[in-house]
């Protein structure tokens, strides 16, 4: 269909009560087993691009696929750029046809993580690309991700400043989800989200994390409030694993990667059809 940026696919949310999906990208495998379902379920979706895919594979190489991957679509797919760390990998994200990026400036002061990410939001809305900010810290599960460190929840009393200083057109926040979680369990902290939405109430709100949100919990999030993008990897990853190990055992002998690969679409598709369904009913 076409590659689109962050704020078109959002723009609906709020009032559709629905959530789009922001899956974590590592190879060619999983990013078209994505695609694959998002058409199957009719849905838009975002690709996405962090700091682990972007040190196995260059920004370009990740641009160009994503943008085949979009122009092919029956849906409308956005290529994201997820936990930018600098100004300038931003820069280089839009260079490339990233149509969206998140500045991470979650662990800097407030005054700095306005700053910083208000540069990044000037650069990219000249550009007609969309920015998502984080304010609060989205943890890591402990043992895995940065040694797991803790969150910090997003503070409500500094959301309205950051989203009118910044211009940010989605913001991530830190409610009780967490990085990397192997298992469903975590906890919303609904008062905090509620408040967050009363400070800024025509703001997409993002939840990273979303593997640890039961299927349940997410439908909750994406139909009553304004969370809006939910980033699922981890259950993708665990659905990518095990047809990977289910392939080699049918057949030990079996050595070209392509054959092995291949494997992984179906299943992976099918577990991100599952996720997205999870999300809200697909756009009208």
């Amino acid at each position: 269909m076409a590659l689109v940026s962050l704020t078109q696919v959002l723009s609906a949310c709020l009032t559709q009560h629905r959530a789009v999906a922001g899956v974590v990208v590592l190879g060619w495998e999983d990013a078209l087993a994505y695609v694959q379902a998002a058409e199957a379920e009719g849905c838009p979706l975002i690709l996405q691009a962090g700091p682990g895919a972007r040190a196995h594979t260059p920004l370009p190489v990740l641009g160009a696929m994503f943008r085949t991957l979009a122009e092919r679509a029956r849906v409308p797919v956005v290529a994201h750029l997820d936990h930018g760390e600098s100004l300038a990998v931003c820069a280089e994200a839009i260079a490339c046809g990233f149509t969206s990026v998140m500045y991470d400036g979650s662990a800097l002061p407030l005054d700095e993580n306005i700053a910083r990410t208000g540069e990044v939001v000037a650069m990219a809305h000249g550009l007609g690309v969309s920015v998502e900010g984080e304010l609060g810290f989205v943890g890591y599960t402990a043992g895995v991700g940065r040694s797991g460190a803790p969150s910090l929840g997003t503070d409500p009393a500094e959301v309205a400043r950051f989203a009118a200083q910044t211009g940010v057109d989605a913001l991530a926040i830190s409610v009780g989800n967490s990085h990397l979680m192997t298992e469903v369990g975590a906890q919303i902290d609904w008062p905090r989200l509620h408040a967050i939405q009363v400070a800024a109430p025509a703001l997409p709100l993002v939840l990273h994390g979303g593997s640890g949100l039961d299927h349940a919990l997410r439908a909750k999030l994406a139909g009553e409030t304004n969370v809006c993008k939910f980033n699922i990897g981890t259950e993708l990853r665990q659905a990518f694993g095990a047809a990977l190990r289910d392939s080699l055992a049918r057949d030990p002998a079996r050595f070209d990667r392509i054959q092995i690969l291949r494997d992984t679409i179906d299943p992976v598709a099918q577990a991100t059809r599952r996720a997205l369904r999870s999300l809200g009913p697909a756009p009208q």
